[in-house]
C-alpha cells in the first residue's frame, strides 16, 4: 500500500498537467517539417509564457521549437555544476491526443477502472498490478477515446511545478538549473536540433520514466532496417510465368523471422529483438521496416546480418525477385557514456533516498532522448514521471507519484549543491 502523505514540496503540478493534456500535441512520423506538427508549438508557447510569469528572465523559444530557460543559482558556493531537466511535449502518433478529457478517480478504491466515454475500455488490476498499490491515492486517466498524454506532459508539469517551487523558495540552496522542453521525441527526432553547447549544462535528467522509484541509466542500442523486395507486376489474368509478387516475397521473409526468441513477444529484461512494424506493399515493390534492439551494441550487427540472410533466403524461393537492405543508426545505449560519469548517477540515487524512495535501477526496453544526448556530450539518465500504459487509451498516472517526482527534482538540485566542495 502506497502512503498518501501530503507532498513535501507542494506544487500545482497536477493542475498544470490537467491543462496541458487538453492541448493536442501529437507528432507525425511522415512529416517533413520540424516540429513535425505545428500544434506542438501551442504548448511550447504556453510554457514559454508560464516560465516568464514565474519570473525567469532568459526564456527562449527557438526556431526549431525548443524552449530553454534557467533557474538562477541560490548558492554561495562557486563552481556548483549546471544541471538540466528535460521533457518532451509531443504525444504518440499511435493514438489520438485531440480533445483529451482527463478523469480524476479520487481516493482510488483499488478496483478496476471503467472509462466513462467507452465502458469497454477497462484498466484492470489483473493486467496492471501496480495499480493495486495506489489505493487511497488519486488516479488520472483519459475518458476512454484518446490517450491521456502523461507521456510526457506529466514530466513537463513536474518540471514546471519544481521550477516554480524553487523560485518561490530561494532559501533552498542550489546551483544553476537549465530547463528544456522539446518536440518530436515520439517520432525519434527530439534531439535533431538540440544545441548541447547552448544548453550549457554539465548533465541533465529526462523526466520520462514510468514506475515510482525507477531510475534508468541504460537503454537499448537501436538501428532501423528497411528491406525492399522487387518483383514484376503484370495483368493477373495473363501473369503465368511472368508475375513475381513482391508481397509474397515479403511474406516469405516475415515468416522466417524469429518467433520463439528475438521477437518483442518473446523477450524481456536484457534480451534484444528484431521487430517488423510497417509494410508498404505492392506487387512490384514491397518494403518491410524493422526495429533492431539490443543492450549490447555489437549484437546489432549480428542481428542485421541475420535479417539480410533471411531476406536472401526469401528471394531464393521466388527466382527473379531481388532485394535491397538499408540500415540506419537510431541511438546507442547511454550506459556506455554514463559509466564515465558516476557522479551523475550517484547524485540521482541520493536524491531518491532523500525523497524516501529506494531507487530501482532498471534498463529501458525502448529509447529516450537521453540516449542520444549522452552521446552528444550531455550525460542524461531518465527519472520516473509516473506514467503508465503510454501510447494507449489505457494510460494512467497517480497524483502521488507526480508529487514524488517533483520531490526528486528538488532534492537532486540540493544534492548537487551540497556535494560541491567549498
Amino acid at each position: 500500500m502506497i502512503s498518501t502523505e501530503q507532498p513535501r514540496y507542494p506544487t500545482n503540478c497536477v493542475e498544470r498537467f490537467l491543462e496541458y493534456v487538453k492541448i493536442d500535441t501529437q507528432s507525425c512520423e511522415d512529416s517533413d517539417t520540424f516540429p513535425s506538427t505545428m500544434c506542438q508549438l501551442d504548448l511550447l508557447r504556453r510554457l514559454q509564457d508560464e516560465l516568464l510569469q514565474i519570473g525567469l528572465q532568459d526564456v527562449v523559444l527557438d526556431d526549431h521549437g525548443y524552449v530553454f530557460a534557467t533557474v538562477p543559482t541560490t548558492s554561495n558556493k562557486p563552481g556548483v555544476p549546471v544541471i538540466g531537466f528535460l521533457a518532451h511535449v509531443d504525444t504518440s502518433p499511435e493514438m489520438s491526443g485531440a480533445e483529451v478529457k482527463a478523469v480524476i478517480h479520487r481516493n482510488y478504491d483499488g478496483g478496476d477502472l471503467v472509462l466513462p466515454d467507452d465502458p469497454s475500455v477497462v484498466i484492470s488490476v489483473a493486467e496492471n498490478p501496480l495499480l493495486s498499490e495506489q489505493a487511497g491515492n488519486d488516479i488520472i486517466t483519459a475518458s476512454g477515446t484518446t490517450l491521456l498524454g502523461a507521456d510526457n506532459k506529466a514530466g513537463v508539469a513536474e518540471i514546471m511545478g519544481a521550477v516554480e517551487y524553487l523560485v518561490n523558495h530561494p532559501e533552498i540552496a542550489h546551483g544553476p538549473i537549465r530547463i528544456g522542453f522539446t518536440p518530436d521525441e515520439e517520432v525519434g527526432n527530439g534531439t535533431q536540433y538540440f544545441d548541447v553547447e547552448r544548453f550549457g549544462a554539465y548533465c541533465a535528467y529526462t523526466m520520462d520514466g514510468e514506475t515510482l522509484g525507477e531510475l534508468q541509466i541504460e537503454a537499448f542500442s537501436a538501428d532501423a532496417i528497411t528491406v525492399t523486395f522487387h518483383g514484376i507486376n503484370t495483368h493477373p489474368g495473363f501473369a503465368k510465368g511472368k508475375m513475381i509478387n513482391a508481397i509474397k516475397v515479403a511474406a516469405e521473409f516475415i515468416t522466417r523471422l524469429p518467433k520463439e526468441d528475438m521477437s518483442p513477444e518473446s523477450t524481456e529484461g536484457y534480451q534484444g529483438f528484431v521487430h517488423p512494424y510497417m509494410v508498404d506493399a505492392a506487387v512490384d515493390k514491397t518494403s518491410v521496416k524493422l526495429l533492431v534492439r539490443d543492450f549490447a551494441t555489437a549484437q546489432l550487427e549480428v542481428m542485421e546480418k541475420m535479417v539480410t540472410q533471411l531476406a536472401a533466403e526469401a528471394i531464393a524461393v521466388y527466382p527473379g525477385s531481388r532485394m535491397e537492405v538499408e540500415v540506419q543508426q537510431s541511438y546507442r545505449n547511454m550506459k556506455e557514456v554514463l559509466d564515465h560519469h558516476q557522479d551523475v548517477v550517484d547524485n540521482a540515487v541520493e536524491a531518491y533516498r532523500r525523497a524516501g524512495l529506494e531507487p530501482k535501477v532498471e534498463p529501458i526496453r525502448g529509447g529516450t532522448d537521453g540516449s542520444r544526448l549522452s552521446f552528444m556530450g550531455l550525460p542524461t539518465p531518465n527519472i520516473f514521471a509516473g506514467e503508465h500504459n503510454f501510447h494507449s487509451r489505457f494510460e494512467w498516472i497517480s497524483t502521488h507519484d507526480m508529487h514524488k517526482s517533483v520531490e526528486v527534482i528538488v532534492e537532486l538540485c540540493r544534492v548537487w549543491e551540497e556535494l560541491t566542495p567549498e
